[in-house]
């Protein structure tokens, strides 16, 4: 259960023991070997890719949840062509126990397919919470978006606070990922300046290839100048060996203040490496005991 702790220490602690995965529909193998090294009851984030099919997407997220995880779909709303996929998508995840928690995001489509212009629009329809829906994850920006002005993120995350309270439905903010604190806790101080209390998991990118971080980083407008990825941990000039998050997670913990910033968490976007990036987890868990 996502809540805010006032203690620093027990904030301290649950920020490095309840994290949240990432996978896609293709990944069930991947979990099936990186189950030893993820503690029952994680959660794990379905994506919802377009190459993927909804068969695809509720599998996986049945194997989340018979591997002992909480699953959490992906519900892309501009992916979505009518109502009625909706519809179909949110029974089926019903009918494999799946469907109470999810995460809502606008998706990349330029154009909706359908009714669902946005996650708002798809909070809104009512249709979650008829289809045993408890808890939903919206999408937070620490560094912007290469598409959305600064102005209308805000006005969508507060919207999305708002209406996730009128739907009577529990909410959480989950980041994008990035490379650099200072954004994150000028970007939190500022989501609870504005008087949203959802609790937050940061996105942190799980331990992979140099190459591939930066290519993530480009494609979702992540900042990676040479004073960033040094900070990191890395060189954007030498693309050689891997580069793991430990720098990040320590700096993170170190100036979190449950006070000032609220319930956190982290959400790690494991690349296709669940068990690489569980493993490392582990390990770093076991350095800070």
């Amino acid at each position: 259960m996502e809540a805010v702790h006032p203690e620093p220490g027990a904030a301290l602690h649950d920020v490095l023991q309840d994290f949240s995965l990432e996978m896609t529909g293709k990944d069930v193998p991947r979990l099936q070997e990186a189950r030893a090294a993820i503690p029952p009851g994680t959660r794990i984030n379905v994506t919802h890719l377009a190459n993927e099919d909804l068969q695809m997407r509720v599998a996986a997220a049945e194997a989340v949840r018979d591997c002992g995880f909480v699953p959490v779909p992906h519900i892309s709303a501009r992916r979505l062509e009518s109502a009625q996929e909706l519809q179909t998508f949110l029974e089926a995840l019903q009918r494999a126990g799946a469907s109470s928690d999810v995460f809502v995001v606008g998706g990349d489509p330029p154009t909706p397919a359908g009714p669902y212009e946005d996650s708002l629009a798809v909070i809104r329809s009512g249709l979650l919470q008829q289809h045993g829906v408890r808890h939903v994850s919206v999408s937070g920006y620490p560094e912007g978006h290469p598409d959305i002005t600064d102005p209308v993120l805000w006005q969508a995350i507060e919207a999305k606070a708002t209406a996730l309270r009128e739907q009577g439905l529990r909410g959480s903010v989950t980041t994008q990922f990035g490379f650099d604190v200072d954004p994150v806790f000028t970007w939190l101080e500022e989501v609870r300046a504005r008087g949203i209390d959802l609790p937050v998991r940061i996105g942190v990118p799980g331990p992979a290839g140099i190459r591939r971080l930066l290519g993530y980083a480009q494609r979702f407008g992540v900042g990676t100048s040479a004073g960033i990825a040094k900070k990191y941990g890395f060189s954007i000039t030498n693309l050689v060996g891997t580069a793991g998050p430990a720098t990040f997670v320590r700096t993170l913990t170190e100036r979190y203040d449950p006070q000032r910033h609220g319930g956190l968490r982290l959400h790690f976007y494991t690349f296709g490496g669940l068990k690489a990036t569980s493993e490392w987890i582990g390990e770093f868990r076991g350095e800070r005991q």
